[in-house]
């Protein structure tokens, strides 16, 4: 979309709401795009790419002062934006790589790591960024900017932050030409338990992942 469309004639490209919505809807288009499939063998470094990129314009949301919306209730918006098929959809481009663990709060001492899924991850965010984009575009820059300032700390910055770490991870392993080994039958409906995680003998080259999402390992 261009900024002609996403935004009005007047407004300053250099505005701090200008430029956090344009990264937003960067984002979005992008996401969206790598989940039509059309490109599954760059469909790991892309996604690092832009989930990096999102989290500038979060890290600047977070530096930034608290912002206060205009109204003192959310005005409503509707029915939300089914993210299902989008995430079914990251599912299966992803599913040799989809499912990794996280540890939720690093300052919250002995807490287990937990199962996620990154196409799950990328749901979630979408679904926060465009309830913020609704508002943008309906001319509420002040309760655009609030929503994605709060959802950042509550949800979407945790989140993306976690994908990010995975999907750095996977680069890495393939780069450095470093095999992954296979969870055992770890889903995210398990729980992990206190232990550490017991991994099967059997693993996934780093090759075998690599090749078909379009990363070549380096040479020992």
């Amino acid at each position: 979309m261009s900024d002609a469309t996403l935004h009005a004639n007047s407004q300053n490209p250099d505005d701090f709401a200008v430029q956090i919505a344009d990264q937003v809807e960067s984002f979005l288009v992008a996401v969206t795009e790598v989940a039509r499939g059309d490109e599954p063998d760059s469909a790991v470094p892309f996604l690092l790419l832009e989930v990096s990129q999102l989290l500038l314009a979060g890290g600047r949301l977070g530096a930034h002062e608290d912002i206060v919306p205009d109204e003192r209730y959310e005005p409503d918006l509707g029915p939300e934006p089914d993210v299902d098929q989008l995430r079914e959809n990251f599912a299966r481009l992803l599913e040799p790589v989809d499912v990794y663990s996280e540890v939720f709060d690093p300052y919250e001492p002995r807490k287990a790591p937990v199962p996620a899924r990154i196409s799950d991850d990328l749901a979630d965010v979408v679904a926060d960024l465009r309830h913020g984009m609704a508002h943008y575009r309906a001319g509420r820059t002040t309760e655009a900017l609030w929503w994605w300032q709060f959802s950042y700390f509550s949800n979407w910055g945790s989140t993306a932050s976690a994908t990010l770490r995975a999907l750095q991870s996977v680069v890495a392993h393939v780069r450095l030409n470093q095999p992954l080994e296979e969870l055992d039958g770890l889903d995210t409906d398990q729980a992990m338990g206190d232990e550490t995680l017991e991994f099967e003998a059997g693993k996934v080259m780093a090759e075998e992942i690599g090749e078909p999402l379009g990363m070549r390992t380096v040479k020992q």
